[in-house]
This record gives C-alpha cells, sequence and structure tokens, in this order.
C-alpha cells in the first residue's frame, strides 16, 4: 500500500463529493463503513460512488448509452486517462494508494447490462449468478482496502463475494413491493413454485403462508451467505473488521424488520431505525470482541459456528 496521505488532501473535494453519493444512496454502508480511518473510509465512499453512479444508469435513467458512456470512461481510467470529473478523480488516487482490480468494476458494468435485459431468474443459482455481477463483485472491489496489509487467499475472496451476494439478496427481499411495480420480480420462478406463491399474490400486496415461504427461501439463503464473512471477519486489517462486520448484521437486520413487519414489504420498504442500527452495531462488536479473544487464547473455531463463544471461554477459564 502506498503511502499518499497529501493526495487524498489534495482530492478532498472530490472524496467530499464521493460522500454526498453515498449518504444519499445507503444509510447501512454509509453507517458501518464511517467506522473506518480516513483514508480507506473516503476510499470505500469513492468506490460505491462509482457502484451508484452504474446503478442509477439502470434504475432511475433506464439508459443504455448511459451505461456505455461510464464503461467507456472507466476504459479510459485504467488506460491512464482518467476524465477529469469528480469520481475519477478519486477513484485515481484509490487505485494508487491500493492494491485495485479493475476486473470487478467491469463486472458490476455487466451486471448493470443484465438489469437492462431483465428477465425473472428461472432459478436460485441464476439469481445468485446476477447477485454475483452487481454486488459479490462490491466485495471484491473493497477487498484490497479491508486487507490492504497483506494479498487475499482464495477463501477471503469467496467470503468478500458472499458477503455481497448475501446482501443483494436482503435488498431484493426488501424491495420486493417496489420492484414489483418497476416490472421486475427477481424471486425466482422454482422459488415461487415451490413454495406455491402464485405471481397474483405480489399484484394483490398480500403476504399470506405462500409468500411467506417463498420470501423465507430466499432469506435463509442470504442469511447463510453472511456467515462465511463473519466467520473470517479476523483475517481482514485490524481496522477493517468492524466496520465490515458491522454492515452484516445492519444489512442482516433488515431481514429482521421485514419479519417484524408482517413480512409487509409488498407494500413499503423496511428500514432500520437509528436506535436499532446502534443496536446491531453494538452486537457486531461484542461478537468482534469475543472472537477476537478467543482467537488470542486458542478457543476453537467450532464454537464460533455454534455461537458458545462465551460459554466456550467460561468453560476453558479463559
Amino acid at each position: 500500500m502506498t503511502m499518499l496521505r497529501d493526495r487524498f488532501e489534495e482530492r478532498a473535494e472530490d472524496f467530499a463529493w464521493c460522500e454526498r453519493v453515498i449518504k444519499r444512496g445507503s444509510n447501512s454502508f454509509y453507517r458501518a463503513f464511517s467506522q473506518m480511518p480516513d483514508k480507506k473510509r473516503q476510499s470505500v465512499f469513492a468506490i460505491y460512488a462509482f457502484c451508484r453512479f452504474a446503478d442509477d444508469c439502470v434504475d432511475r435513467e433506464a439508459s443504455r448509452a448511459l451505461l456505455d458512456d461510464l464503461a467507456v470512461e472507466f476504459e479510459r481510467f485504467c488506460a491512464g486517462d482518467a476524465p477529469d470529473k469528480p469520481l475519477w478523480r478519486a477513484l485515481e488516487v484509490v487505485f494508487e494508494t491500493f492494491d485495485m482490480d479493475e476486473r470487478p468494476f467491469f463486472d458490476m458494468l455487466e451486471g448493470q447490462r443484465r438489469d437492462l435485459d431483465f428477465r425473472q431468474p428461472q432459478t436460485m443459482e441464476e439469481l445468485e449468478d446476477y447477485a454475483y455481477y452487481v454486488a459479490g463483485s462490491v466485495g471484491l472491489m473493497l477487498l484490497p482496502l479491508l486487507r490492504a496489509e497483506s494479498a487475499s487467499d482464495a477463501s477471503l475472496r469467496a467470503s468478500a463475494v458472499a458477503l455481497g451476494v448475501g446482501m443483494q439478496l436482503t435488498n431484493i427481499l426488501r424491495d420486493v413491493g417496489e420492484d414489483w411495480d418497476a416490472g421486475r420480480v427477481y424471486l425466482p420462478v422454482s422459488v415461487l413454485e415451490q413454495a406455491a406463491c402464485p405471481l397474483e399474490r405480489l399484484a394483490e400486496r398480500r403476504p399470506d403462508a405462500t409468500f411467506v415461504r417463498a420470501w423465507e427461501l430466499v432469506a435463509r439463503r442470504s442469511e447463510e451467505l453472511y456467515l462465511p464473512m463473519q466467520d473470517d471477519v479476523l483475517l481482514l486489517d485490524d481496522d477493517s473488521r468492524l466496520p465490515t462486520l458491522s454492515s452484516l448484521f445492519l444489512y442482516r437486520g433488515i431481514l429482521g424488520r421485514v419479519r417484524s413487519e408482517g413480512y409487509s414489504c409488498l407494500e413499503r420498504r423496511a428500514t432500520v431505525s437509528k436506535e436499532q442500527a446502534a443496536r446491531l452495531m453494538q452486537e457486531a462488536s461484542a461478537l468482534l470482541a469475543v472472537k477476537s479473544a478467543a482467537a488470542s487464547c486458542g478457543v476453537s473455531k467450532s464454537a464460533f459456528e455454534r455461537e458458545e463463544c462465551p460459554r466456550a471461554l467460561a468453560q476453558e477459564g479463559r
């Protein structure tokens, strides 16, 4: 990692622009990653701004031309001819500072192209493939920041992808009603069939037992995908562990909100309140403290997997 604090100061206005983008776009992401040191925090905001811009080309503008323009600008950026705009000026510093990989950025653009040519996924495998391109790719974009002190191995990369895919499934479950209004159904055909939930149920805005079954099939998969990074969080840099775990807890908390509101996601988007967010972040901090203490004294990983860390520590007198 190159030490270029002066470059971050030089581009302070550009990074401030990126911060305004993330504040408007994602409270959960902003809350979690605001805990990082300045340079990493600003870099996360710049990466998010790229992703937000790509997403808006599709969700707000439905414009292939805008998405193609963004792709051309990124190709120029990669060739060393960065356009003179806040996004690219900020990302230029990020790429100078961290060992960034261009491929996930291209994958993100491919995911947005798939959204322009949207069709309902047939299977969970199709849904997760799509989710990799629009969100698992973000995990790989961020990984050079989260583990800047040494290279990431294949297992940690897989955990980063799984976290991004899990978050995207959570977004889909939160936005079922909004997506229906936009003419999109992300719940796979096979899931709806397994739950005996006809498409008409979504139009009726009635979360009956069949809809709940379908929703929960995807929710359980989302929750499974959060576990690899929860297990691997200690492999990240010290200053990246709590922000990453906090983001995981905040997104997983969205699923809890939908459940507590009676699966009303067909009518409105569930949100995590400031009070709930504070509690979830405290829970993330507590888990991280237990994991760190256990790692320092040799408590087995299986204790974590059973969520018995405090008891394991007490039993072993650690």
